[in-house]
């Protein structure tokens, strides 16, 4: 797995999507941890990730029926928006750096 020396743990809800996480986290040999039902706070990094998507796709949309187009301009958007936390450099620019 080209990204195993990256990825230092997962934190999940409870959604469908982890079921096999024991696979998950053996293929990249970290822990997998779940959120409580309802605590969004438990999630604080994908609670913010939602609210990023949400600029452009409101909530209550169904997102199976957004365009890959729509999806794909958001996610170039949000991935080279300058965060603070990178010293104000692009996340895509900082991940492809860690990771040549």
């Amino acid at each position: 797995m080209p990204y195993k020396t990256h990825v230092l743990r997962i934190t999940a809800d409870n959604g469908r999507e982890f079921a096999n996480h024991e696979e998950i986290a053996n293929a990249l040999d970290t822990k997998v941890y779940f959120a409580h039902p309802y605590r969004s706070c438990e999630r604080g990094a994908n609670e913010n990730a939602n609210g990023l998507l949400r600029q452009y796709v409101k909530k209550g949309v169904d997102l199976r029926l957004v365009s890959n187009k729509l999806i794909e301009f958001a996610q170039s958007r949000i991935n080279y928006r300058p965060k603070k936390c990178l010293k104000f450099k692009q996340p895509a620019v900082v991940f492809h750096q860690l990771v040549a």
